[in-house]
């Protein structure tokens, strides 16, 4: 056997290992204190936290609902039935790295099951370098040299040299630290918390957990047991079942991570898209305003200059005329108050000539223009680089006297029926205002009943024209006063004569009885006609036939009208109306 070959050695795994998963501090390190564990506790929900760091953690207390053996991990107290059994007070406290809720057990933290496996990872990292040496398992003080193959204890130099000369220690075989470092379990043999002199090499079958010698021969005695050897593959292969079956929830949980992630990517992606389209919307929206303020702009200091070279032209007018007037005014009153008889008689000729001329001169005392400029921002002003933009800036006045009313109800209309017409605003030159928003009064008043007014309705088209209409209740003769600005328009006052409701026809506007009967003998019309063969209605060509179609009610030519047929014409009965086919 090769000196340099290693032999397994009791309690060890002689397969290296890889350091993949020892290089990672999150299983060597607490969570808490960020450095190595010491006395590390699982707790329920899996993660691992130093003892004394969990003893610093703030408790709570709670009320258990579920009473029991139930589990005391709050991710179990979740799907735990909620039907109350006993009110239990409770300690608790929170996972430092998920926030489960922790229930404590009677012993408190202290009696949460010890992480074993950290602290071997722990070992390993500190044997290798990776952290604080290893303390003596005997003194507590002196770092690591050896370590007990027989008593599985890691001891200092002071203490190996008094292990070995100790009688019952004396033939322990001791091996070096360094000769450790290819392993991946070095850990300490576990000992029974109730016998802290044993090793837990047994497990009680009953009560499902580890045991020891003691253990079996006091409180777990008659109870079935066995080594840990041999039950560990039937306990592994139950585990191993319920991570199996575990497996595919962390699969589907981490595609379901991964599709958020991804739709998370998507979501970002399309938010700037959707910004950066809301950006460049808004720019050009921006640019468009900006250029529709700039031409208002130009247009209303247009209209400035305009109205400002109207003033100053008429005010020029208007002073050269006052120069002339003051001219005669002060040359014929020195003439007549100095001038002798004759001087006057001389010069009359031309000074009456003159001041005739001066006072047939034909001037306006109010300004040529006035200050109307509004600015209309709801208006819409037409497209700007594709966007539509609002606000017109006009200076139009309108005019009373231009204004002109349309409509083929200006003067008739029905009882109970709504009658109307168009009311078209236009300023002094006459072109129309092309906006709305004018003082427009609308009156319709019988003439016989001055007191009692018709509704009227007026509708501003926003475009210069308004649309008037009213119902009339009774026939009769009515007036009707439309004002612009308190003025009335052309044409108003006007007279509106209102006739009883409009009759609708009740027969059929058709070219002849005998083709609207489809041939029948006894279908008549109003017109009276009749035909050969035994036939009572008119037909093409024959006697009584209008030549052209008519309704065969009352025999009227035109289409849309007022139907005079009376019941006291003849029996409604004896004349067969027709019927359109």
């Amino acid at each position: 056997m090769s000196g340099n070959k290693k032999h397994p050695l009791p309690g060890f795994v002689s397969k290296p290992s890889s350091g993949t998963a020892l290089g990672n501090s999150g299983k060597t390190h607490c969570p808490l204190c960020m450095g190595l564990f010491k006395a590390p506790r699982l707790l329920p929900c899996l993660h691992t936290v130093c003892t004394t760091c969990l003893e610093q953690l703030e408790p709570f207390s709670v009320v258990d609902l579920r009473g029991g053996d139930s589990d005391t991990s709050s991710e179990g107290s979740v799907f735990q039935d909620l039907k109350p059994r006993s009110l239990q007070p409770q300690i608790g406290i929170l996972c430092p790295v998920c926030d489960a809720q922790v229930d404590l057990p009677m012993g408190g933290v202290k009696a949460l099951t010890i992480d074993h496996l950290a602290m071997n990872d722990v070992m390993l990292q500190s044997l290798r370098g990776e952290g604080q040496g290893l303390a003596c398992d005997l003194c507590s003080d002196r770092e690591v040299e050896k370590r007990c193959q027989t008593c599985k204890a890691n001891l200092c130099h002071f203490c190996c040299q008094a292990h070995r000369r100790q009688k019952k220690t004396t033939y322990h075989t001791m091996v070096d630290l360094k000769d450790l470092k290819g392993y991946s379990r070095i850990g300490k043999p576990i000992l029974c918390p109730a016998h802290p002199a044993e090793e837990l090499k047994l497990f009680c079958e009953l009560c499902d957990q580890p045991v020891c010698r003691d253990c079996v021969v006091g409180e777990h005695r008659e109870h079935p047991y066995n080594f840990t050897s041999n039950v560990i593959h039937k306990h592994g292969d139950a585990m191993r079942e319920l991570l199996k079956d575990t497996q595919p929830h962390v699969e589907a949980l981490e595609e379901a991570l991964a599709q958020i992630k991804g739709m998370n990517s998507s979501l970002q992606e399309r938010v700037e898209s959707v910004a950066a389209d809301v950006r460049k919307f808004s720019e050009g929206y921006i640019r468009a305003i900006e250029e529709h303020c700039d031409k208002l702009l130009k247009q209303l200091e247009d209209i400035r200059v305009q109205k400002e070279n109207s003033l100053q032209l008429q005010k020029a007018q208007l002073e050269q005329l006052l120069a002339d007037m003051r001219t005669g005014v002060e040359f014929t009153e020195h003439l007549l108050t100095s001038g002798s008889d004759l001087e006057i008689l001389i010069t009359k000729g031309v000074v009456v000539e003159r001041l005739t001329k001066l006072n047939k001169v034909e001037y306006s005392a109010r300004p040529s223009v006035n200050d109307k400029i509004c600015f209309s921002p709801q208006e819409k002003a037409g497209r700007c680089h594709g966007y539509e933009v609002f606000g017109a800036i006009s200076a139009k006045e309108v005019d009373p006297a231009k204004c002109v009313l349309q409509g083929e109800d200006l003067h008739r209309a029905r009882e109970k029926q709504t009658a109307s017409f168009t009311l078209l605003c236009k300023d002094a030159a006459g072109e129309s205002m092309g906006r709305g928003g004018d003082n427009i009064r609308v009156a319709v008043v019988p003439k016989d009943r001055k007191d009692c007014p018709v509704r009227t309705v007026v509708q501003d088209n926003k475009d210069g024209t308004y649309c008037v209409s009213y119902t009339p209740k009774e026939p009769g003769v009515y007036t009707v006063w439309v004002c612009v600005k308190e003025q009335h328009v052309q044409g108003s006052p006007f007279t509106v004569t209102v006739r009883k409701k409009s009759r609708p026809h009740h027969g059929v506007f058709h070219c002849c009885a005998f083709c609207s009967s489809g041939g029948q003998k006894t279908a008549r019309c109003a017109c009276g006609s009749t035909m050969p063969g035994g036939y009572l209605g008119c037909g093409h060509g024959h006697k009584g036939h209008p030549g052209r179609p008519h309704w065969s009610c009352c025999g009227k030519f035109t289409e849309k009208s007022e139907c005079t047929w009376t019941s006291g014409q003849s029996t409604s009965r004896s004349l067969l109306r027709t019927v359109a086919l």
